[in-house]
């Protein structure tokens, strides 16, 4: 299977999508959602058996820039994260009804296209291009199908296109000095230049602007509660599952091999933002009292961990991102679910006025426990191997930064289990809580599947991505 195919059937099935009308629209996604994660699985088979997963052509010829395409181990475990995770969005969105529905779901689809290219590319230009892509869908996701007042909506989403487009103007000038420089936008040819400390410590602060965006690392998180909160559950899944993981996966692919000097140089300092998000999203985490906006404020303390992991330029701490990117990607998005079941029936999203669901729903309040679990990593789920490799990464660099780093346990613990027992204990709802559909819980123990077999046995994830994380690690290090 050539690496195009893969996204010739997602954007092809965007389109087939908005041409079925509404009443087959969600049906035609979930079918193309499934047949792109088999696309990626036979990728993967092909990866297994040795075979080179490339492609490359020439598109323009001055500058230069290349169709360029590359499936390594790295590239392939973001693949797969984003062709398991779109079919299981697509399908927990059956609940509910959505105007012009056909637009809704070939959006989602081709978010899903412009993301998976994202992870794909090696031209820098190319990837610039899937980058920028990945922003329109989710703009008109959150701006026409999104929650609450309108006029709300259009300021928070306003202000993430604009803060994510202005932080990506600086990554574009970075990499047409770099194309200046090598004469290609091809990562193998930027990975090879020569350019001093000074040089590196521009192109590292242009990439970083744009990945701490995206990611969000404070202070740039400021647009992320609030797209959360106004975006549709959808919305919020795609974000906060798949989204978020190509700022973080482009500071291991591009960033980091392009410019390790600065990397190295200033390693402390990003090293100490990522555990700043870490203790100030877990704080603010502790005050919410909107439901979505808690649990956006605790995945931006997960990924500053995450983030923390990958600038210790260790292989224990890229290996551990990579995992934890995975695990949080499953974990938040079940997480969200959740949220969404929970307003399907009370319609509110206020934790205070939520509780008394376990006595009404056992089955639900069980596996919304197991994902509780999972998020503040408990041992035998994914998130556990993820968060233990990372904090041991920190500690081979400072074992301040591994306990600065370990109160995103602690800390999480506390305030996601004091938001469960106000969810589901306590008093009951004057609202009778339905118990889950079918279509509800098949989702919830597909994602509770994925945390459990991967805890108890991540080997295959990690001998994955342990080739293309030593690869770029000496790329990392060729200036030793």
């Amino acid at each position: 299977m050539d690496v195009t195919t893969l996204l010739i059937i997602l954007l092809l099935g965007a389109f087939a999508t908005y041409f079925s009308g509404d009443k087959w629209a969600p049906k035609v996604a979930l079918l193309v959602g499934l047949t792109a994660f088999a696309g990626a699985i036979c990728l993967l088979s092909q990866y297994n058996l040795g075979q080179e997963i490339s492609f490359t052509k020439l598109w323009i010829n001055n500058p230069k820039i290349y169709l360029a395409f590359q499936a390594d181990g790295l590239a392939l475990a973001m693949l797969l994260l984003t062709t398991a995770l779109t079919p299981i969005i697509i399908f927990s969105s059956f609940g509910n009804t959505y105007t012009n529905a056909k637009a809704f779901y070939s959006l989602i689809l081709f978010m899903s296209f412009a993301m998976s290219g994202t992870f794909l590319a090696s031209d820098g230009l190319l990837y610039y291009v899937f980058w920028e892509l990945a922003l329109i869908p989710i703009y008109f996701i959150a701006l026409i199908w999104g929650n609450g007042d309108a006029e709300e909506r259009k300021k928070a989403v306003v202000k993430f296109f604009i803060y994510t487009l202005a932080g990506s103007l600086f990554m574009l000038v970075a990499f047409v000095y770099l194309n200046q420089k090598a004469g290609s936008f091809l990562i193998s040819d930027l990975t090879k230049l020569n350019l001093s400390s000074t040089e590196q410590f521009w192109i590292f602060m242009a990439f970083f602007l744009a990945y701490a965006i995206k990611i969000p690392l404070i202070p740039f998180h400021t647009w992320q509660a609030k797209v959360y909160q106004k975006a549709p559950t959808v919305g919020t899944m795609l974000l906060s599952g798949i989204m978020l993981k190509m700022g973080l996966y482009s500071v291991i692919r591009w960033q980091l091999p392009i410019a390790p000097l600065a990397a190295k140089e200033y390693m402390n300092v990003f090293i100490g933002l990522g555990i700043a998000g870490v203790i100030y999203g877990s704080i603010v985490a502790l005050r919410q009292k909107d439901l979505k906006k808690l649990l956006a404020y605790s995945s931006m303390a997960h990924v500053g961990l995450i983030a923390a992991g990958a600038y210790t330029l260790t292989l224990d701490g890229l290996r551990g991102a990579v995992l934890q990117m995975i695990a949080h990607g499953f974990v938040v998005v079940g997480l969200f679910f959740v949220a969404e079941i929970i307003f399907r029936r009370y319609e509110t999203r206020k934790i205070a006025d939520m509780g008394g669901i376990r006595a009404q729903s056992p089955k639900f309040t069980s596996m919304f426990m197991i994902l509780v679990l999972a998020s503040v990593a408990l041992p035998s789920t994914f998130n556990f191997v993820g968060e233990f490799t990372v904090l041991y990464s920190l500690s081979q660099v400072n074992i301040w930064f591994a306990v600065l780093g370990g109160t995103t346990i602690i800390l999480g613990a506390y305030y996601m289990l004091k938001m469960f027992q106000h969810v589901m204990l306590g008093e009951t709802n004057a609202k009778i809580f339905a118990d889950v559909t079918f279509n509800e819980g098949l989702s919830l123990v597909m994602i509770i599947s994925v945390l459990f077999f991967f805890g108890l046995y991540p080997k295959p994830i990690m001998e994955l991505i342990t080739p293309s994380l030593e690869n770029i690690l000496t790329q990392i290090n060729r200036f030793n």
